[in-house]
């Protein structure tokens, strides 16, 4: 049997601490042992995006990064986007309303990375966005609607932002 080792990290803001195998992934990490199962595993391979969480602000594969590599980080998940009343982040009503999501296999991993795309880009051009999303595979909606999403969403957080700075 591995040897296995002690990890703390905050996950969605809160301080936990786990024992992991050394080469146990952060996303069997998050879904396995800490039940977060937002985080969706695809490819396992690092190509389909749909384990995009976020690690001190970056966007990472869940399933290429292994946990022990997450101690003493910040990491963020799907779960952390809503409000604790159980309200939509801005960017999950976009993509709610826009339609840009149909079997919702993708969606976890896009609205991270979107997350991380608008603090960097606040006012993106769709040319931007699709660049932004590459490494996310939709095979569902054509990706229009999540650009109008991004879009949308990005609409929504500079209305919120302009509303707290009043």
């Amino acid at each position: 049997m591995t040897e296995r080792v002690r990890v703390g990290l905050t996950v969605n803001a809160v301080q936990r601490e786990a024992w992991v195998e050394p080469r146990q992934s952060l996303a069997d990490l998050l879904r396995d042992d800490l039940g977060l199962t937002g985080t969706h595993i695809g490819c396992e391979q690092g190509v389909c995006g749909a384990c995009t969480v976020l690690v001190d602000g970056v966007s990472v594969r869940a399933c290429l990064m292994f946990a022990v590599q997450a101690r003493e980080r910040s990491v963020e998940t799907v779960e952390s986007l809503a409000g604790a009343d159980g309200g939509l982040h801005p960017i999950q009503e976009a993509f709610s309303e826009c339609h840009g999501l149909q079997c919702g296999f993708c969606t976890p991993g896009l609205l991270m990375r979107t997350k991380e795309f608008l603090a960097e880009t606040p006012a993106p051009s769709d040319e931007e966005i699709r660049s932004a999303i590459v490494g996310n595979l939709c095979r569902c909606t054509g990706y229009q609607a999540i650009v109008r999403s991004i879009r949308d969403a990005a609409e929504r957080l500079a209305s919120e932002n302009e509303g707290s700075d009043s």
